[in-house]
């Protein structure tokens, strides 16, 4: 079941906080080992999608129901935040964070895609009187 879009927005803005402060809490930990500066990418990701998650509601709550976040800047923004964040930690978190970031970017297009085109009804080809 989906939140209403103010509420949305507020407990994405607390995952992100949530995310960036586990993020740095855990610094030491997650730069020790190979596989976990992957999870803390990983975790970068989610970082992201609680970002763009945020934007887009408080677009929505600004703009009107019908405006859409745009690759440029919110998306682009949300994508750099998310990897500054995880450039705090390690290099590669900030690499593994774009890649898990751009797949979760294109299954959240892919679904919005889905849920929110209208199909278009094929019209019938239009005969000529003579």
């Amino acid at each position: 079941m989906a939140l209403p879009t103010a509420p949305s927005a507020a407990v994405s803005l607390l995952l992100s906080v949530l995310l960036f402060a586990l993020l740095q809490i855990f610094k030491a930990d997650i730069a020790s080992k190979e596989y976990f500066t992957i999870a803390g990418g990983f975790v970068g990701s989610l970082l992201f999608i609680t970002l763009l998650t945020f934007t887009s509601n408080m677009e929505t709550l600004m703009f009107g129901k019908g405006f859409q976040t745009k690759l440029f800047p919110e998306v682009i923004g949300c994508l750099f935040s998310a990897m500054f964040a995880c450039a705090l930690v390690h290099r590669v978190c900030t690499s593994t964070c774009l890649i898990f970031s751009l797949v979760a970017l294109y299954y959240i297009n892919r679904i919005s895609q889905a849920v929110y085109t209208v199909p278009v009804a094929a019209s019938a080809p239009i005969k000529k009187r003579k």
